[in-house]
């Protein structure tokens, strides 16, 4: 079993990955070695983009959770997990829809895009997320900055009453300058808005902690890159997928890893290590 080098005792990796398609990883041949490689023992996705009954992939020895879209064939998310969970919930809560005034727009409703999938285990809830993306011409940005990423929030600190948190995904936002290869250009763009970074900086103001900075420094460090230019080969790209913590697991986390030697997606695995 691979471990980190930074944990010497029983160690619990959890993996998050934007597939950007489940059923085209799958075709591609790049799932299955991608479990083999990190041997994870619960992996989040993002993007599965697919019904569990349509998904070709076979993982014994994981229970496996979906919430999937209602659209055919868009955003989606899944847990497969080697241990059961207590319980799984999807999306966000009617209450917080509804306190945050969140209907759908031209592009959908965003809590029936499958977006939200919650598992709770004896020592924590694990939350994986696919974040709206605002859009070219920004026109979800509205939906992010006032309804979404506050709703959100809401959603893990009232987790967070129960037992401590880890979420993980693609937030669709670079936090910092360091978080994607070419800031000044980006400046005011999808994910790199005043408002999508303040919605970030919620997170951490509320004593959610980005795992992958307390191990990493600087620029250079990024999960997804586009499909033009050579982006990738390159590393031209952007840091938008995370694992956050509650404050009191901190201790417990060994390693926080970007994979990008592994392919079959515009993103990259990302990975976080705990002691048990």
């Amino acid at each position: 079993m691979q471990r980190s080098h930074a944990c010497y005792v029983a160690c619990v990796r959890l993996v998050s990955w934007n597939v950007n398609g489940i059923r085209a990883v799958s075709k591609k041949g790049l799932f299955i070695p991608f479990v083999e490689e990190l041997n994870p023992d619960v992996i989040c996705l993002q993007e599965t983009k697919a019904q569990q009954f349509q998904s070709e992939v076979e993982l014994p020895g994981y229970e496996e959770h979906w919430n999937s879209a209602q659209r055919k064939g868009y955003s989606g998310t899944a847990i497969f997990s080697k241990v059961a969970p207590l319980s799984v919930t999807t999306d966000l809560a009617e209450s917080l829809t509804e306190r945050f005034d969140m209907v759908a727009d031209p592009y959908g409703d965003p809590n029936s895009e499958g977006r939200v999938l919650t598992a709770e285990f004896p020592d924590f809830f694990l939350v994986t997320v696919y974040t709206p993306n605002s859009k070219n011409e920004l026109e979800r940005l509205a939906l992010r900055h006032t309804q979404w990423d506050p709703a959100f929030l809401q959603h893990v600190m009232e987790l967070e009453r129960t037992k401590p948190v880890i979420f993980c995904g693609d937030l669709n936002v670079a936090h910092t300058p360091d978080d994607l290869a070419n800031p000044k250009p980006n400046m005011g763009k999808q994910g790199f808005t005043i408002e999508e970074r303040e919605g970030f900086q919620n997170f951490l103001d509320a004593g959610f902690v980005d795992t992958f900075r307390l191990f990493h420094e600087g620029n250079g460090h990024y999960s997804w890159w586009s499909n033009f230019s050579n982006a990738r080969a390159r590393n031209v790209g952007w840091r938008i997928d995370y694992f956050l913590v509650s404050q009191s697991l901190v201790s417990r986390v060994k390693a926080a890893e970007i994979h990008m030697n592994i392919m079959g997606s515009d993103h990259c695995p990302v990975s976080l290590t705990l002691s048990s």
